[in-house]
């Protein structure tokens, strides 16, 4: 039928609409970010109002309207039940959505973002590792073309030793040049790890107090690309995953 499209995606976040509806905006796959109305899913009757929370991640299917599309069929590909149950993991997921809801455009179709949102939920599904969420945040920000530079000075050039980051100026800085937040070598090993492909190895280390230091550089790239707070303060501590 004309208006009517199927997709998958995950549920950012909701708002109530009149007294039984409620608007639910996702992040899908072929669609990009997406506002539409779930009817009635505020009755205690509603077939699929458990299906539309946030960090919900469905298969849809929406006929498209003029300013909002409406929820025709919900069907359920994973609740993410071990987040749902532990407040530090759902601390953790509700700060990523948050980022990804800020970050993506309505209708602006990005597959590789939306499977980066899959694939960070599951990870926090599965793994402790307190360095998972503030690497998500710096690959999302090089995917978007906000990669800090952390291979050499970003003011002089110099390869050794970088010692703080500049987020206004881009990443690191040597010794000559420092400003900013001071770095330690075991956090500039870890940020070269996370942006240089080697994710998979650092997360099956062993946390080293370094974490907290990337945590807190993600959070302040994060803010920095925004322009704002984000809305819930340390959710990309380590303290909180």
């Amino acid at each position: 039928m004309p208006g009517l499209y199927r997709d998958e995606g995950v549920v950012l976040r909701t708002y109530k609409l009149g007294e039984a509806d409620r608007i639910v905006v996702l992040a899908t796959a072929e669609h990009g970010k997406v506002r539409a109305v779930a009817k009635g899913v505020r009755k205690t009757k509603s077939k699929f109002g458990s299906r539309l929370e946030p960090l919900s991640h469905v298969a849809l299917q929406l006929y498209e309207g003029r300013n909002l599309d409406t929820v025709t069929q919900v069907e359920s590909i994973d609740t993410f039940r071990p987040i749902r149950e532990d407040l530090d993991r759902y601390g953790a997921a509700i700060g990523v959505l948050e980022v990804v809801d800020q970050i993506a455009m309505e209708g602006e179709s990005d597959r590789r973002r939306y499977a980066m949102l899959v694939g960070v939920l599951r990870t926090i599904a599965e793994n402790e590792n307190p360095l998972v969420v503030p690497a998500f945040h710096l690959k999302l920000l090089a995917h978007e073309g906000f990669q800090p530079e952390v291979d050499a000075c970003v003011s002089c050039g110099a390869s050794d030793p970088l010692v703080a980051i500049d987020l206004i100026h881009g990443g690191m800085l040597c010794q000559d040049c420092r400003q900013g937040r001071k770095v330690s070598p075991e956090a500039l090993r870890l940020l070269r790890a996370i942006l240089g492909g080697g994710l998979a190895s650092v997360l099956a280390e062993e946390p080293s107090p370094a974490v907290a230091e990337v945590g807190a550089i993600a959070t302040e790239a994060v803010e920095h690309h925004l322009e704002r707070r984000l809305r819930v303060p340390g959710l990309l501590d380590h303290h909180r995953l």
